[in-house]
């Protein structure tokens, strides 16, 4: 199940940014952690893969993941920008979610992903 996509943005070919809302029905959420519900990243990862096999990289596939930080948590009703990096000649796919707060933004997590065909 995915967030709401409020905006997307593709100015160039291999860099995409999508902004979403992450709603509190979200099944992602659902036993990620009864007192607080946290978005697990294991979604965070689901979410990156899915808008770059659609927007960056067709046809490319999950390899590994070189390098992966989670450094704040993402809550119900938070709005992020996940922005999208392709590099098709070194297949790696960067990515971060920023969470928003007021006009500024906070990295959430970042990333890296090694993509095959």
């Amino acid at each position: 199940m995915k967030p709401h996509e409020i905006e997307r943005r593709q100015a160039q070919p291999q860099q995409a940014e999508i902004v979403l809302r992450l709603d509190p029905n979200l099944f992602w959420f659902n036993g990620h952690f009864a007192t607080q519900p946290l978005l697990p990243g294991v979604a965070q990862l689901e979410w990156v893969m899915s808008y770059a096999s659609q927007l960056l990289a067709p046809g490319f596939r999950f390899h590994s993941i070189p390098n992966v930080k989670f450094q704040a948590p993402l809550l119900p009703e938070n709005i992020v920008t996940l922005t999208l990096n392709w590099q098709e000649e070194r297949q790696i796919l960067t990515f971060s979610y920023q969470r928003h707060d007021g006009e500024s933004r906070h990295t959430a997590s970042s990333g890296k992903i090694r993509l095959c065909r």
